[in-house]
């Protein structure tokens, strides 16, 4: 629990180093009191597994693909991880510049999502400006993989899960833009399995630019109730007892803009690309070696 505190306050020491820098800076840029919407608190529509508060524009349709490999500490038989993977395959649509819906289907678990989103305020600089991004994030996911012989029982209904995230973001003056995630996760099953069914998340996620075109990224998702190891829910999700328990998920990685589309690559120790998977099944542990090499690419067009 305190390494994971500790790198808590790092990482949000890391991603506010030039706030106070921010009023400063505010004064001498402000030419003006028009109010103007702060653009670019971040690149993508995601900050590198999970979604940012950036929109797709109205008429814009994004495919955007993810993709996760092995473990890097799997050796040399699975080729340093490279012999294995995970993919999403998703699209993205704007509805209006503030409504987004989506639609993906992910490799692992044979699992189909969709989502909304939506731009509830955004940031904007002069008088009567706003602070802070805010977005709205609902997301509907099921499992049609029977793997296990606990799995082969559920029925359909069983197989569902829901996240619900609230992400507010702020950019400040220094190319420094950092992102909380308050979430919770629904999963479906069973009534005589616990109320290990919910899980109450508080995620972070940040970006500092480097260059142009470059940005350092990281995310990481504590997990306030997590699965107790042993549990009857435990081993529903678990049945192999990888690494012993679940983990919270982190990343780390860098967004590359050239041109028509946003390049992430990543470090993570979560191989499930969406948001069911690595919020609540990311039972590989990073700091013990356990870091997968994934990438985003996205690609948008104007319709």
């Amino acid at each position: 629990m305190l390494n994971k505190i500790t790198l808590l306050l790092v990482l949000l020491f890391i991603c506010s180093f030039g706030h106070a820098q921010d009023d400063l800076m505010s004064l001498l840029d402000n030419d003006s009191n028009e109010k103007k919407e702060v653009t670019s608190v971040f690149k993508g529509t995601r900050v590198l597994l999970g979604h940012s508060t950036k929109m797709r524009k109205k008429k814009e349709l994004e495919l955007l693909i993810s993709h996760r490999f092995g473990a890097l500490n799997s050796g040399a038989y699975e080729y340093f991880g490279l012999d294995v993977s995970s993919i999403r395959i998703g699209f993205e649509y704007g509805v209006t510049d503030n409504i987004n819906l989506g639609w993906g289907r992910s490799s692992r678990d044979k699992t189909y999502d969709g989502f909304f989103k939506y731009k509830v305020l955004s940031q904007s600089s002069g008088q009567g400006g706003m602070p802070v991004s805010v977005a709205w994030f609902s997301n509907i996911a099921v499992k049609t993989s029977p793997q296990t012989k606990v799995d082969s029982t559920y029925e359909f209904k069983e197989r569902l899960s829901y996240t619900h995230q609230l992400l507010i973001s702020r950019k400040f003056s220094s190319g420094t833009s950092i992102q909380l995630m308050p979430t919770f996760v629904y999963r479906n099953r069973p009534d005589d399995l616990t109320d290990q069914d919910k899980m109450f998340i508080i995620g972070i996620g940040g970006r500092q630019k480097l260059t142009k075109s470059v940005t350092l990224n990281f995310e990481y998702f504590y997990r306030i109730n997590p699965v107790e190891e042993g549990t009857e829910w435990y081993m529903a999700v678990n049945p192999e007892g990888q690494n012993g328990i679940e983990n919270d998920c982190f990343a780390i990685g860098f967004d590359i803009e050239t041109g028509g589309h946003v390049f992430q690559i990543q470090f993570t120790n979560s191989i499930l690309t969406n948001e069911r998977g690595f919020l609540t099944g990311t039972f590989d542990n990073f700091w013990a070696g356990d870091i997968h090499l994934g990438f985003n690419i996205s690609r948008t067009f104007q319709l």
